[in-house]
């Protein structure tokens, strides 16, 4: 197994993890950190650490780097990492036994909890609905049994998640058009439509600051969020119905304006009307995309159901029924 890290500053939160690594009874045999221009010493910090080090003047966004740390890899999985992660010792080990459970899976995807409080939940796996909008399912909410049953799912955040290394061989790495945010859905994506699925793990209990580097309902993440997921539409919406499209766009744009970021998301919405020259994936078929999705949103709807609907849920069912 080999660890890649995507890192930008912050350099004690890549101490923190890089110790949590070390500190495993089953380590990895490789830990790669990309370090996308860090001007703190995080890159010097991880070399002295015992960590293998790529590292760039600028910062090219996260999707670069975790194809280079990708790239850079050769053992049968890859453990993609946030650096605000924090694991316990017996956390690897964990993981593997789930995966050698679970060879039917692909990937694997963690319980996230909350670092401030270990009690609610920060991620879990991701579900897109109709809209092209994708929820990190259980953010914010207590954790509790519905959380607790391991599952078959599609799509993960690339903020923990256990992958096969040959996977990004056979799909194809992480569309660097995204740069950051989204890049994740649009790659699952790739892997649904050719049938590929995963297994979410609850025994394997992460922490995660989250938002540690530029913060919550940050306008610059805003901005990113709205466009490219304007580029996901444009990838694979186009033969789908527009008015769950628009419904999910509109509500975007006033949540965000509730947090202080409603220039930014529009600005991102006019920024996403076209998307970089690129290649679409091979073998895009609507209706292949159409049961994707509306399964993601049967989730959506049910897990909302249980523990209770969010805002943007909430006004998004009420009006696309």
């Amino acid at each position: 197994m080999t660890a890649v890290i995507p890192t930008w500053n912050r350099r004690e939160l890549l101490a923190s993890l890089l110790a949590d690594l070390r500190a495993q009874n089953a380590p990895a045999e490789r830990i790669i950190v990309v370090d996308n221009g860090s001007t703190d010493g995080s890159a010097e910090d991880a070399q002295a650490g015992g960590a293998e080090v790529i590292r760039w003047e600028e910062n090219r966004g996260f999707a670069p780097a975790v194809n280079a740390g990708i790239r850079a890899a050769s053992t049968q999985w890859v453990l993609i990492l946030n650096n605000d992660i924090r694991l316990p010792p017996n956390w690897l080990q964990t993981v593997r036994e789930a995966a050698e459970r679970h060879p039917e899976a692909d990937f694997l995807a963690p319980k996230l909890v909350e670092e401030r409080n270990h009690r609610r939940i920060d991620g879990s796996f991701d579900a897109v609905a109709r809209s092209g909008f994708a929820w990190r399912c259980g953010n914010g909410r207590a954790d509790g049994p519905v959380w607790n049953e391991g599952r078959q799912i599609r799509f993960a955040p690339l903020t923990a998640v256990l992958v096969r290394r040959e996977l990004f061989d056979r799909i194809g790495f992480l569309d660097e058009r995204f740069e950051s945010y989204y890049e994740d859905v649009e790659w699952f994506f790739r892997c649904a439509m050719q049938g590929i699925s995963g297994w979410y793990e609850p025994a394997a209990v992460a922490r995660h600051l989250g938002s540690a580097t530029l913060g919550e309902w940050n306008k610059d993440t805003v901005f990113r969020l709205t466009r490219n997921q304007r580029y996901l539409v444009a990838i694979y919406f186009q033969e789908l119905p527009r008015w769950p499209i628009v419904v999910g766009q509109l509500l975007w744009i006033m949540l965000a304006a509730r947090h202080g970021c409603g220039s930014s998301a529009f600005r991102g919405w006019l920024a996403g009307r076209k998307l970089p020259p690129g290649p679409r994936p091979s073998g895009v078929r609507s209706e292949t995309v159409e049961n994707i999705v509306r399964e993601g949103e049967s989730t959506i709807r049910r897990l909302q159901e249980a523990t209770g609907f969010d805002w943007y849920w909430k006004n998004y069912f009420r009006w696309t029924g």
